[in-house]
This record gives structure tokens, C-alpha cells and sequence, in this order.
């Protein structure tokens, strides 16, 4: 079945205040906030939600022209960009009107983006690029973060906000009937003690074009009876518009109206001023939910996102590095074109899943545009440091150069296309102290050139690169044949050859089997039935399990010295599905890589990996962050991994679900689901009704990829490491064949090495925005205070950084040695003296 809330109202409904007594004495004043909801991307292109925005504005300009109390709020700073763009004239005038106090612009952000699907990075990038583009176009900042319509706010909003130069927050989901909070009005606080004043919009943020009476009148039904200032949102929304000449007038004619309470035509930061000295309640967590379907609709929508992200941010570490010791010019401008893409696809109707199918069209083309941004500077960067390596020519010998985006060591494989040059035998690597490694061959994704894939055990310096030397190995000899038992000296996985699943995963050093062996048999890849519109409105869990991929073959393809793979086919209805188990030699971790081919429809598909675990704590990746949730099988959204820890007879012990692109998944006490798909129609919204031939575009239809890591442990997830390990899969390393030359650089370097403090994990290395320095920028995983030592010996520097629980920090690193080391904000700002302990928390020693 699935669980819904037994809650018949229809969507903009809510709990209603019993009826006040009428005068204006028993409510506090109204600022009526003037604004025009534009989904850039929804049912409809983000052509036409270009259009939207300019004629919007234009409209805001003229009802400014004809009402002089009037005042109009913007809050997604890439419209206002567009329109610089497009019509600058519209943009002057725009500005004048900002100058005069009649155009408010909030936000801060470059589109309302989702706020759970992108990165910790990505809503960092929303602000940065935002807040540097008012402060150059319109010189100031907004001071008011302002998300009307996203489905959810993650737990680090708080903290991003404050670090961004907001102070304030504006939003509507969910509503009331979805999540309880202690007001409307409250202090939001993140779980670093950050915190912004935060208002819950009543009812709707747009309305309708006429009369506004029953609008405010079903806002004040969600609201308190008062005399503290209180807020409400008016306009024709989500196609843009804006308030009307109806709406405006009907505002004054209610205004003398003892009915109803004193109205302002007003802006949100007036709103906040107001209310700041009130005596208001303070909340600590995340407010969820609104719409879980959307945590997994569109699967290619959220891989896109998460790995342009990554593809971004590791090619900014080589770009900085390459800045340095190869001479590479400085490139921040293409990253930040790079960066608009990404934040345009944020948008919360295409990151969620909800807009209409053209718009994926769109946003595969513009990720890609980023993605190959990436793709090229990272080239140019690595090159560019490659060449300076000294490789000695050698007769029968191959360089293979292989480069960390991780500032702490990795130990891992690599796979490299390779040729015939060196014969069709056996291969072995040697590293820069002569030790010999040995390499495994593997098929290639071609049938064509004898070529083959060269698998490659790797041990890496942090954020750095190593050479290996590729040799015909004539001594190798046979491996032993292992079946579909996977074992090394940390695990052993068996897979069950009549189901095809995993039915024992056994954590030696503890010597606890994670995997419930009974349930592993009635559950794994379990297909439910999936009646719920694209957003999943009113669903508390997915729980109607109506069919099971069941297994067609289960055979070893690989079985060497360095991995061993078990491939498992299986089918369900008209789709099938391939998951290659890999474990490799001295990894604590087993890999899955997943293909899935499906053509259900109304279906979801969720892997469940039930543990014997007893007394269970459920942990969950959010951006930048981490949370524990009630295990009790509600749908929820994860980021990167998702843990469950608990009692053994032999002690505390857990299993960590890291993955490169999911989100959607459950905890039901020790049963972790992840849920891989969804196939609603596209942009389905009930009450809407579905048509009656059942001619429909299914989501998520054919093909798609993706891959999983299950990280056993002893104790909890911080004894594991799995926030780096989370980290590891979403940037692997990059391996470069290579050519003989001379060069100044050695065999082995890193360039920057932040591993001594295992609960910071450091994430960003770039050129500083403005030109002068370079930005290194990290968080706390733990919830433990931290003191990190971040060597960055490509700038001949050593920083030592106090790291407060939770906390997000960023350094500022000058190009001048003789200048300290500052902590800034997120915009690159430095912190004052009076804020925050800026230099009591920051070491710098010059190398």
C-alpha cells in the first residue's frame, strides 16, 4: 500500500484559527508584498519563462508608475541577469527603481532552487555568484533569503544564509497541514548555532487577479490572532504577472475595512524589520516534507546535477594547483559560466522532477554545455601538470600518471582504455619506489582494436598524483576461481545463486554479518505500485510491493589478483536489470554497478538491504551536512550515503549505502530502501485526472546507470569514515597515459593534504573570485569540534583551522605570503574582528 496523511483538503489548504472577533484591534499589521511567482521551467520552456520574467517586469514597472505606495519584490536573481542581457534599457530602469526603494530584490539566490537535491557546493555557488552580481549591478546585497515555492528545506539553510549576508528567510513549503512549527514567525536555527528570522508565507504566494478579499481572508485563517506584524504574498504567479490594477486597488478599498487588519503595501525586508523584536520561538532541524516522489523522480535530472557539481569542483582543485606550477591563466569567468548553468537546472520543478519533458531536453543540453566547461579546464589543468612530470624514456614501458581530487590519500583502482602496445599478455605496474602492482584485465566497452580495459590498484598522495610504470608481465600466473563468494581481508559478500541477491556481508575485523540472510531473500530489488502523481503529493510511504526482479543468470565475469566481479541479471515484466558485485583486493567496501532497463509504468523500483542490526539510529547525508531521522519506514531524501547503526551480539556495528545518484530512500528500523525510480507520467498533478486511453509519457523509461557502495563497521558511521568514502565515489580519481619528457616535478606530489583531522572534510581549492588569492573551504561531518592542518605546499602555506561542530568554513589564502590567512564568509568576504572569532580560529605558517 502506500501511506498517505488522511488529510482531504486540496493542496492550498490549511489549518484554520477559530473565526476572531472583527477589529482591527485583534490582528497586528499586514505587509502586503507585491511579487510574481516565474517558474523559469515547469509546464512550459525556459524560453517562455524568459519571456515571462521580461514582461513581468515591465508590468512591475508600470503598476510602480501608477500606485506611488506600491512596491514590487524580486527574488531569483538570474532573471535579473537575463534581462541585462536581453533589454538593458528594462534593466536601467529596473535599477532606478531599486535606488528609490520601489523595486525590492531578495533572495539572494540565482533561481528558487530545490532544496534538497543540489549539493552543499551548489547552494554556496547560488550566493556567491548572486550576491557578487547585486553588489556589482546594483551596489548592495539582498539581506533576505526569499524560496516561495521548493518542496522542502534541508537542516543547512540556516547556516548558508547567515554565511551569505542574509538574515532573513521567506517560504511557504510545506504548509502547515505537512509539518507543524512553532509560528509563523521563528528563529530558524541550523545545527552550528547559525540562525535567520524566518516567516512561513499563509496560503498561496500568488493569487488571483481580482478582488484579493477571499485571498486574505484564507491567509489570515492560517495565521495567529496577533498584534505582531505579519506578512502575506499577492500577485498573478508561476506563468509570472504580478499584482494587478484589481489586486492593488481591492488592497486599499480592504485597508478601510474594520474587517480586516491595517495593510502595508510593504517589501519582506521591511516585513523582518517589524517583526525582529518580538518574542519569538526558535526551531532547530529541517522543515519536511512536501511532495516525497519528488526525491526520485527523474533520475537523469539528479545524476546530471550531482555530477556536473563534482565535475566542477574537482576541475577547479587542477585549475588552481595548475595556476601555480604550470602557469596556467587564472579561469574563474568560465567557471562561473559553467556554475549559471548548474544553478539555472537547480530550479526547483526540473531538479525535482516536476516540469514537462522538453525541459530535460533543455537542461541535458545546458548541464552538458557545464559539464564540458569542466571537462576541458580539467584536461588543460592536468596536462598542463603532467608535462612538467620527469618521466625517463624505456624501452617497453608504458606511463601511466594518476591524479587525487582528494586532499587525503586514496586507495583505490583505476581503469584505463588500453591498446596493444605492450602485447596482448599480462600487464604489471611498478610505482615511483619500484614496488611492483599487479594489474587485472578487463573487457573493453569495444569490440573493435584488440583493446582492453587495464584495472589498476592505486595508492594516492592527498589532492595529488602519482606515476605507475606499465609493463608485459611475463611471471603471472593463475587465479583461483572464487564463485559467487567475494572475500578479501576485510569482507566477505556471498550472493545467493537461486535469488541472485546478497544474502551475507560479513565485517571480518568484528566479525558481524550485516545482511539479514531471511529478509535479504523477500526483498532486494522489489517493485511497488506507484498510483501517486509526479510529486507524490499527500505520500508518507511507498509500501505496496506487487513483484520482485527475479534472477535469469548469476555468473563470475572477473577473477584476478586485484577484483573479483559476480554479474547478476534479472528481469521484472518488460524491463531487466545487470548488477556487477566488485570487491577488490583490501577494500572496505563492496561495489555495485547497477544497469537498469526499464518499461513499467506507475512503478517504482527500490533496492532494500535488510540488517540484523537491533536498537537502530538512522543517519542521513544532507548537503553539507548530516541528520538523524526516526527509523519508521517514511519516505525521505538522503544526499550521498545513508547509515543505519546498531546493536550485535558482538557489539555496535552499522552498515553504510553510499551512492553516485540517488536520493529517495526509507529506514524502516535496520532495513535500509533506496529508491532507484520512479514512472509517474510527467508533471502530473492531481486532482488532475490521468487520460482516459492511458496515452501518457511514463518517466524514467530505458536506460540508466548508476552505482552503489555498502560500507560495513564496526561502532557508527564516524568510525568508518563515510562521509570521505561518500566523497571518493562522487570524484574518482583521473588516470592519464603519458609520453616520455624531462620536467621539474617528481614521480609523487600533493599539492594540498587536509587528512590529519578525519571529521573535516575539505572540498573546495579554487582562485579566489576576485583574483588575489585562493579559497580553500570545508565543513565539520561529525557534529565534534576539529582542529584541521591544511598543508597547501602548492602555495607554500600550512594553515591551521578550529572547526566548530557542523560548522561550513572558508579561508581565504592571499597571493601575498606576507599577508595572513583570513577566514571569510561565503562570498569571499573577510569576517570582521567582531564576528565570529575570525582570527582565533585560523594558523598560518608560511612554508
Amino acid at each position: 500500500m502506500i501511506s498517505a496523511k488522511p488529510d482531504p483538503r486540496p493542496r492550498t489548504a490549511s489549518t484554520s484559527h477559530p473565526a476572531p472577533p472583527i477589529g482591527r484591534a485583534t490582528r497586528g499589521p499586514l505587509h502586503m508584498i507585491g511579487n510574481a511567482h516565474i517558474d523559469a521551467v515547469w509546464l512550459w520552456p525556459w524560453q517562455e519563462g524568459f519571456q515571462e520574467a521580461r514582461a513581468t517586469f515591465r508590468a512591475a514597472l508600470d503598476r510602480i508608475a501608477e500606485y506611488p505606495d506600491f512596491v514590487f519584490t524580486c527574488d531569483s536573481i538570474g532573471y535579473l541577469a537575463w534581462i541585462e542581457e536581453h533589454d538593458p534599457e528594462l534593466f536601467d530602469a529596473l535599477r532606478e527603481q531599486v535606488h528609490a526603494g520601489r523595486f525590492e530584490i531578495v533572495g539572494g539566490w540565482w533561481v528558487e532552487p530545490d532544496c534538497n537535491i543540489p549539493g552543499g557546493e551548489g547552494f554556496v555557488r547560488h550566493a556567491l555568484y548572486s550576491q557578487r552580481f547585486l553588489a556589482d549591478r546594483f551596489g548592495r546585497m539582498a539581506s533576505v533569503g526569499c524560496n516561495v515555492d521548493p518542496f522542502g528545506q534541508n537542516a543547512v539553510i540556516p547556516q548558508l544564509l547567515s554565511k551569505s549576508g542574509m538574515e532573513s528567510y521567506a517560504f511557504m513549503r510545506p504548509q502547515p497541514h505537512e509539518a507543524e512549527l512553532p509560528g509563523p514567525t521563528f528563529w530558524w536555527r541550523a545545527a552550528d548555532g547559525s540562525r535567520v528570522l524566518t516567516y512561513r508565507i499563509p496560503h498561496e504566494y500568488c493569487s488571483p487577479a481580482g478582488h484579493l478579499g477571499t485571498h486574505v481572508g484564507k491567509a489570515l485563517a492560517q495565521l495567529p490572532h496577533t498584534t505582531e506584524p505579519l506578512m502575506c504574498f499577492y500577485g498573478v504567479g508561476n506563468h509570472g504577472g504580478g499584482p494587478t490594477r484589481a489586486n492593488i486597488d481591492s488592497i486599499v478599498e480592504l485597508n478601510g475595512s474594520d474587517q480586516f487588519p491595517r495593510m502595508i503595501f510593504s517589501t519582506v525586508g521591511a516585513f523582518f524589520d517589524d517583526a525582529r523584536d518580538g518574542d519569538l520561538p526558535e526551531y532547530t532541524g529541517e522543515i519536511q516534507p512536501h511532495g516525497v516522489g519528488c526525491y526520485s523522480a527523474h533520475s537523469g535530472i539528479k545524476k546530471l546535477i550531482r555530477t556536473t557539481e563534482h565535475a566542477l569542483a574537482a576541475a577547479e582543485k587542477w585549475a588552481a594547483i595548475a595556476g601555480e606550477v604550470a602557469a596556467m591563466p587564472p579561469v574563474t569567468g568560465e567557471f562561473e559560466t559553467a556554475w549559471r548553468q548548474v544553478l539555472l537546472n537547480h530550479f526547483h520543478d526540473t531538479a525535482a522532477g516536476t516540469a514537462l519533458p522538453s525541459a530535460y531536453d533543455d537542461a541535458r543540453d545546458q548541464l552538458g554545455e557545464a559539464r564540458s566547461i569542466a571537462a576541458r579546464l580539467q584536461n588543460r589543468a592536468i596536462q598542463s601538470i603532467s608535462r612538467q612530470i620527469a618521466v625517463a624514456p624505456e624501452e617497453g614501458m608504458a606511463p601511466l600518471a594518476v591524479f587525487n581530487p582528494h586532499p587525503w590519500p586514496v586507495a583505490t583502482t583505476v581503469e584505463v582504455e588500453f591498446g596493444a602496445q605492450l602485447g596482448r599478455g599480462a600487464i604489471v605496474a611498478v610505482d615511483d619506489a619500484d614496488r611492483r602492482v599487479s594489474v587485472q584485465a578487463a573487457r573493453s566497452s569495444t569490440v573493435c582494436g584488440g583493446r582492453r580495459v587495464l584495472v589498476v590498484p592505486v595508492e594516492l598522495p592527498p589532492l595529488g598524483y602519482r606515476l605507475y610504470r606499465l609493463y608485459a608481465d611475463p611471471v603471472s600466473g593463475p587465479v583461483a576461481e572464487r564463485g559467487t563468494v567475494l572475500e578479501n581481508e576485510h569482507l566477505r559478500a556471498e550472493i545467493d545463486p537461486e535469488t541472485g541477491w546478497l544474502s551475507s556481508l560479513v565485517h571480518k575485523a568484528s566479525g558481524v554479518d550485516l545482511i539479514d540472510g531471511e529478509a535479504a531473500r523477500a526483498a532486494h530489488a522489489a517493485v511497488l505500485d506507484d498510483p501517486t502523481d509526479t510529486w507524490g503529493h499527500s505520500v508518507v510511504s511507498y509500501r505496496d510491493v506487487i513483484g520482485r526482479f527475479t534472477p535469469t543468470s548469476v555468473r563470475v565475469v572477473e577473477s584476478g589478483p586485484v577484483r573479483h566481479v559476480v554479474r547478476v541479471d534479472s528481469a521484472y515484466g518488460s524491463s531487466t536489470m545487470r548488477e556487477d558485485y566488485v570487491l577488490v583486493a583490501g577494500a572496505r567496501h563492496l561495489e555495485v554497478r547497477v544497469t537498469v532497463d526499464w518499461h513499467e509504468r506507475l512503478r517504482m523500483l527500490k533496492l532494500r538491504f535488510p540488517t540484523a542490526l537491533t536498537g537502530v539510529t538512522a543517519t542521513h547525508a544532507i548537503p553539507y551536512g548530516h541528520l538523524e531521522r526516526v527509523p519508521d519506514g517514511h519516505e525521505t531524501v538522503s544526499h550521498t550515503w545513508v547509515d543505519v547503526s546498531g546493536e550485535t551480539p558482538a557489539g555496535p556495528a552499522g552498515l553504510s549505502v553510499l551512492n553516485d545518484a540517488k536520493y529517495g530512500g526509507d529506514v524502516s528500523d535496520g532495513d535500509i530502501g533506496v529508491t532507484v525510480l520512479r514512472s509517474p507520467p510527467y508533471a502530473w498533478h492531481t486532482p488532475e485526472p490521468l487520460p482516459e486511453d492511458g496515452d501518457f509519457e511514463a518517466m524514467d523509461q530505458g536506460v540508466q546507470r548508476f552505482t552503489y557502495r555498502l560500507l560495513p563497521h564496526d561502532g557508527d558511521w564516524r568510525a568508518a569514515g563515510t562521509p570521505r568514502a561518500a566523497a571518493e565515489l562522487d570524484q574518482l580519481p583521473i588516470a592519464l597515459l603519458e609520453s616520455f619528457h624531462d620536467g621539474p616535478l617528481p614521480q609523487r606530489r600533493s599539492f594540498a593534504d587536509a587528512s590529519d583531522a578525519g571529521n573535516v572534510v575539505i572540498t573546495v581549492v579554487k582562485r579566489a573570485e576576485d583574483g588575489d588569492g585562493h579559497i580553500v573551504r570545508g565543513y565539520e561531518t561529525d557534529g565534534a569540534a576539529a582542529t584541521a592542518t591544511v598543508h597547501l605546499p602548492f602555495l607554500r602555506r600550512t594553515v591551521i583551522a578550529e572547526f566548530d561542530p557542523h560548522e561550513i568554513k572558508t579561508l581565504f589564502v592571499p597571493d601575498d605570503r606576507r599577508l595572513p590567512v583570513v577566514e571569510t564568509d561565503l562570498l569571499e568576504r573577510p569576517l570582521s574582528e567582531s564576528e565570529d572569532r575570525a582570527e582565533d580560529t585560523i594558523l598560518d605558517r608560511t612554508e
